[in-house]
């Protein structure tokens, strides 16, 4: 029998929402890119960082080279069916003034990455950046940006998709935001009473797996799950319309705000599902000449909607609202599930198969190991845990059944 079977059988509504998150948990890290392929960007990152700000042009002396994006704030998750990963990086120009033509910077930061044969070799042009492609593994988007004298937020300004205007944005502005609520901490309810004795009740015993201790916080574990539920939701559908991770990332981060200063949770699996069925509330629709439109605020700059192509096709705004729809409704399912193996078969549905027969398989042989060897234990406000300092042992077969 499976090690973990009697134990989901077992569960409380709490310990339900507190194994939940951490299977989640642990598909999150699964998701994770591997060190290898961490060190891997990382190295080409910082040798073209230092090609181009070692350029003899003097634009270039005061230049700022930067990661943005996912893996500026951690939420980077490793793509499906062997596609790239999608590295953002920013060339800023803090001496180069507006009106300066977008496309002029562009050229320049182009040329000065065609002087390394290396570069040339693999750049390819895109609408309003140069990418780079290490084949098969990633590839690198560098856009330029000057200073945008109109943010009081110390943005910046990058080229329009035509190359003729400057639009506002602010990575780093976007970066510090979020870390700042990745750091807001959830309350929650006490878990664990003690009898009058001073012994763990038996409602303390029944904690049936480690409560994660989190490899990171649940802010960005959240956006890596999400963005792993809509590639997997829009891998039949129309892959263009799926919404852009910058607008989960927002979404799932004021929501995440709302929720820990206004609320307190069981578990952070109803935290989780809180987050999700707040998304909506930060979709705005605004008038502009008599139209309505689509509008998510960049809350870092000035008149940048991260929904602007939500209003030119129509499709997007539906596409993002039927996923959402699908993601509630996976959630409240998997908060229903009592059956290990259906749950194991709803969690891959929704995250993709090898993550979660990963994580499924490392659990049960945890699990398993230490209760045959006799160093299973309930240790408080941690759950099951294999290690014993502060631990109370767990009785045999009391809560497991046999194998």
């Amino acid at each position: 029998m499976n090690a973990l079977a009697p134990l989901a059988a077992n569960l409380l509504t709490e310990d339900r929402g507190k194994l939940l998150f951490g299977f989640l948990d642990r598909i999150g890290q699964e998701l994770d890119p591997t060190v290898t392929q961490h060190g891997d960007v990382q190295g080409k990152y910082e040798a073209v960082g230092g090609w181009v700000a070692d350029a003899a042009d003097p634009v270039f002396k005061t230049a700022r080279i930067y990661p943005q994006g996912s893996f500026a704030i951690g939420t980077a998750i490793r793509p499906l069916h062997g596609q790239e990963f999608d590295v953002d990086l920013v060339c800023h120009f803090p001496r180069a003034r507006f009106p300066l033509a977008p496309a002029m910077l562009k050229r320049t930061l182009g040329a000065r990455l065609r002087e390394n044969a290396i570069y040339a070799a693999r750049l390819q042009e895109m609408l309003r950046c140069w990418r780079i492609c290490y084949a098969d593994k990633f590839h690198l988007d560098f856009t330029p940006s000057i200073r945008n004298p109109g943010c009081p937020h110390g943005g910046e300004l990058v080229p329009d998709r035509k190359l003729v205007s400057w639009k506002a944005s602010n990575p780093l502005g976007f970066k510090a935001l979020f870390e700042k609520r990745s750091l807001l901490q959830p309350r929650f309810r006490t878990r664990l009473a003690k009898a009058a004795d001073g012994m763990l009740t038996k409602r303390a015993e029944v904690a049936p797996f480690p409560a994660l201790r989190t490899s990171k916080p649940i802010l960005p574990r959240t956006v890596q799950l999400l963005k792993r539920h809509r590639d997997i939701h829009f891998e039949s559908r129309d892959v263009s319309a799926a919404p852009i991770s910058v607008i989960l990332t927002t979404l799932v981060a004021r929501s995440y705000e709302h929720c820990v200063t206004h609320r307190v949770f069981d578990t952070e699996f109803d935290l989780l599902v809180a987050i999700v069925e707040g998304m909506p509330a930060f979709i705005e629709q605004r008038d502009e000449m008599g139209r309505r439109i689509w509008w998510i605020e960049n809350e870092t700059t000035s008149e940048e909607n991260f929904a602007e192509k939500w209003n030119t096709d129509t499709t997007r705004a539906t596409a993002f609202f039927e996923w959402h729809g699908k993601l509630r409704a996976d959630l409240a399912q998997l908060a229903r599930i009592a059956g290990l193996d259906i749950l194991q078969k709803s969690l891959s549905a929704s995250f993709g198969e090898a993550p979660v027969t990963k994580v499924m398989k490392t659990a049960t042989e945890t699990v398993g190991t230490a209760r045959s060897n006799g160093s299973l234990h309930v240790a408080p406000l941690i759950g099951l845990t294999s290690a014993a300092v502060g631990a109370s042992p767990v009785r045999a077969n009391t809560f497991f059944g046999s194998d």
